[in-house]
């Protein structure tokens, strides 16, 4: 009971923080750019309480850790979401370019979050033998939670961030019509990661597209997150 109590937490923390930590630099982001939207709304914080949504945050991670340790073993899946940060673009002074710019703050607290995980590695020499093994499977998770979620919101598909950095860079006409597809984005990105996946391999066929692309590409980020803690990988 203890081991599969250890291993629920190896795999929940590292996952809470990662996304709680990705939408507070959201807000940080915008408040840089002259909207304080967040402040006044009492998320701009690291604290990942503020930031916890009940379903997406502790509910279904918790369903999904647990039902992979009873059943495979381990955990080869995680899926989750925190409470939005709120933004008033309307307060940017270019309001597109300024939400593309909080948009990928998201992701860059990911990725530098990931860098800092792997830098600890270091400290690894301090630490007793008898706490290295959780320590290094804590920093493991920790790593590929922030990659894999950074990753996957960067898909140019709106409401994910990276479809509103689309809408920012794309001119104006086109990125209007391609924030138009944030009302059907959700149920897009839901059909083709899970919906369609599930379905099609009852069936026989596979198509997992983003589960491919983020297995190919994970692990070179992976690799170069390492080199630039200074690991010769």
């Amino acid at each position: 009971m203890t081991d599969l109590i250890t291993e629920f937490l190896i795999a929940a923390v590292p996952v809470i923080l990662a996304i709680t930590l990705h939408e507070a630099a959201h807000g940080y982001a915008a408040l840089a750019l002259g909207d304080d939207t967040a402040r006044l709304a009492g998320r701009l914080s690291l604290n990942p309480l503020r930031h916890i949504d009940r379903m997406g945050t502790i509910i279904l991670p918790a369903i999904l850790i647990i039902g992979q340790l009873l059943t495979i073993g381990h955990i080869g899946f995680l899926f989750g979401w925190a409470k939005p940060v709120p933004v008033s673009a309307a307060r940017f002074r270019d309001p597109r370019r300024g939400m593309a710019v909080v948009a990928a703050a998201g992701p860059a607290m990911n990725f530098l979050l990931a860098w800092l995980g792997a830098l600890s590695v270091h400290l690894f020499d301090y630490v007793p033998d008898a706490s290295t093994d959780v320590a290094s499977d804590f920093v493991q998770v920790f790593i590929t939670a922030n990659l894999v979620l950074g990753l996957f919101n960067l898909l140019p598909i709106p409401p994910l961030d990276g479809g509103r950095i689309m809408v920012g860079i794309l001119p104006f006409r086109l990125a209007m019509a391609w924030a138009g597809l944030e009302r059907a984005g959700i149920a897009v990105v839901l059909l083709v990661v899970f919906l369609l996946p599930t379905l099609l391999g009852q069936m026989g066929i596979r198509f997992n597209p983003v589960n491919d692309l983020l297995n190919e590409v994970v692990p070179q980020a992976m690799k170069l997150v390492l080199r630039l803690a200074f690991f010769h990988v």
